[in-house]
């Protein structure tokens, strides 16, 4: 496999798979099946298009369970727990999001609505994609709380 005719990976049937990290701009992605068939695919990325929120401002419980955001409206817990999630239909990571106070929260995922959080549903779990998640509780167009949480391969083994 190679991106933008630089080597990246040999992939196998005992090793299937492989992160591609395409820089902004152009990218080419050639898988070669063997000497003379390969796959092509091209991918354009726009500028910033993965750039991660700032977190700086967040900071975490003296235990280091929750990370509580700069506004102060939302917290979520750090480390992932495991549980079967009923729209997929698998195991899969989660963290729990919860509202600091009375706030009406549009919580998404990955830029994808997922539910509002007030007073009468003051808490969610959120459950965690392959790679890298960005967690965002807009307070309207007053603030935007954001978490960025890794979810692994996508997938647990519960117990």
């Amino acid at each position: 496999m190679s991106l933008n005719g630089t080597l990246v990976a040999n992939v196998t049937s005992a090793d299937p798979s492989t992160d591609v990290w395409l820089a902004d701009g152009d990218n080419t992605v050639v898988v070669a099946l063997n000497k003379r068939t390969a796959d092509s695919y091209a991918f354009t990325v726009q500028p910033g298009m993965c750039d991660l929120p700032d977190t700086s401002g967040n900071t975490f419980s003296p235990d280091g369970t929750l990370e509580y955001a700069a506004s102060g409206k939302s917290y979520a817990s750090v480390t992932p727990g495991c549980a079967w999630n009923p729209r997929t239909g698998q195991a899969q990571p989660y963290v729990h999001l919860v509202d600091n106070g009375n706030y009406l929260l549009n919580v998404s995922v990955n830029g994808v609505a997922l539910t509002q959080l007030s007073a009468t549903n003051p808490h969610t779990p959120v459950f965690l994609s392959a790679g890298q998640n960005v967690i965002s509780a807009a307070n309207g167009f007053v603030s935007i709380d954001y978490y960025v949480r890794d979810g692994g391969d996508g997938t647990c083994t519960l117990p």
